[in-house]
């Protein structure tokens, strides 16, 4: 079984000139045409992460041939220095393996590393690399692709890729026979990680943001060990593949993010399958992956425990809805989280600020996971239980 974008339960024109003097410089071999922007006020330059130069923006390059688009960067010429703790991620290379739409983590953590200034690459699961490649080429996540500073999302290039396959020996022949997989070429981790070692020479931010459980509906007694197997495989295991074969080309003090639940540690009616295994699994792999691959490569690696979002993949599941609720009447901030709160922790914890954190679980749930009992229970009901003033 494939791995498919995560979702919030872990299963899962740019900018214009607006100066009137401007101009055009070339970045540098294999970028794209730069806009060097004078005359600005300052506050239409920072972005949310108060970084005094605009990120730059890439052409958007994909597996199959589009027409080709111009891009720009815009940079303010002042110098003056930014307030606060900056997350700055300008110069940075990111690779965000399990995006495939415009509503899930992986892609609200795109947007917040490209607002942070990274350069944005993505591997998306080869069955849905073409519906994913013609929506991005026709608009459709135009306006979801807006960031804080008015500028767009963009991605450099579009991988296909299928991280529960290591090397085109493991591919059994089905799927190579597969129609899904027609037209596609390279999409192993392994020769992933050697197409982006060929393309950009290294990276600095790997992100995983896949995972996949075939029986995710059924209670583990009724989980078949081919189901179970397959849910670790694509939940856990392919981050263990992905790190092995693109720490090679991380550079030194770069880091490794993945996604987990609270179902690794809690008991989650509903979320069956082996995926709480396959999440708990992930998490053990995250202490033993930070100590191995700082140790030899100086690269931190940890992982968000994001509480449930109303994505398109985590609708599939069938109680999302009841999950939010839950939250919303448990979570000591009683607010829906955001798709946004994650992308924006994964920043910080790929940014130098983040420095001296690895194999770390990192909550970002509204505080949900320190709850014992689940305070609307009619059992509660005459506790005095804090409430908001307003």
């Amino acid at each position: 079984m494939a791995a498919i974008a995560a979702s919030g339960l872990q299963m899962a024109a740019v900018r214009p000139c607006i100066s009137t003097s401007c101009r055009a410089s070339v970045i540098g071999p294999g970028r794209s045409h730069g806009i060097r922007v004078k005359g600005i006020l300052r506050d239409k330059l920072v972005t949310i992460c108060h970084i005094p130069h605009l990120p730059r923006f890439q052409r958007i390059r994909m597996s199959s041939p589009i027409k080709p688009r111009v891009s720009i960067r815009a940079m303010s010429t002042e110098s003056k220095p930014s307030s606060g703790l900056p997350i700055d991620l300008r110069g940075k290379r990111a690779f965000i393996a399990g995006v495939a739409d415009d509503n899930g983590y992986g892609w609200a953590i795109a947007k917040s590393l490209a607002a942070a200034g990274a350069e944005i690459l993505v591997g998306t699961w080869v069955p849905a690399l073409n519906i994913f490649e013609t929506s991005l080429r026709r608009g459709k996540f135009d306006e979801s692709r807006v960031l804080p500073d008015g500028s767009m999302l963009e991605i450099t290039k579009v991988y296909p890729l299928d991280a529960v396959f290591d090397n085109p020996k493991d591919v059994p022949e089905d799927v190579k026979a597969n129609k899904r997989y027609a037209g596609s070429s390279n999409w192993t981790v392994q020769e992933v990680a050697e197409s982006v070692k060929q393309d950009f020479s290294s990276i600095d931010i790997l992100v995983h943001s896949l995972a996949n459980g075939p029986e995710v509906t059924k209670p583990l007694l009724e989980t078949s060990r081919k189901g179970y197997l397959a849910a670790i495989s694509a939940s856990s295991y392919s981050y263990v593949s992905l790190l092995k074969h693109f720490v090679p080309i991380m550079n030194p003090g770069g880091s490794s993010i993945s996604l987990t639940y609270i179902a690794s540690e809690k008991i989650i009616p509903g979320y069956g399958g082996g995926m709480s295994s396959a999440k708990a699994a992930l998490e053990s792999d995250t202490r033993v992956l930070a100590f191995e691959a700082g140790r030899k490569y100086k690269i931190r690696v940890n992982t968000i425990s994001a509480g449930p979002l109303r994505s398109r993949a985590a609708k599939a599941i069938g109680f999302i809805d009841m999950m939010i609720d839950y939250s919303l009447a448990n979570a000591p901030l009683q607010k829906e989280l955001s798709a946004d709160e994650v992308g924006n922790t994964a920043a910080f914890l790929a940014s130098p600020l983040a420095s001296a954190i690895t194999g770390a679980v990192i909550y970002v749930d509204n505080g949900l996971n320190a709850m014992g009992v689940g305070i609307d229970s009619p059992i509660f009901a005459d506790l005095n239980i804090p409430k908001a003033n307003h």
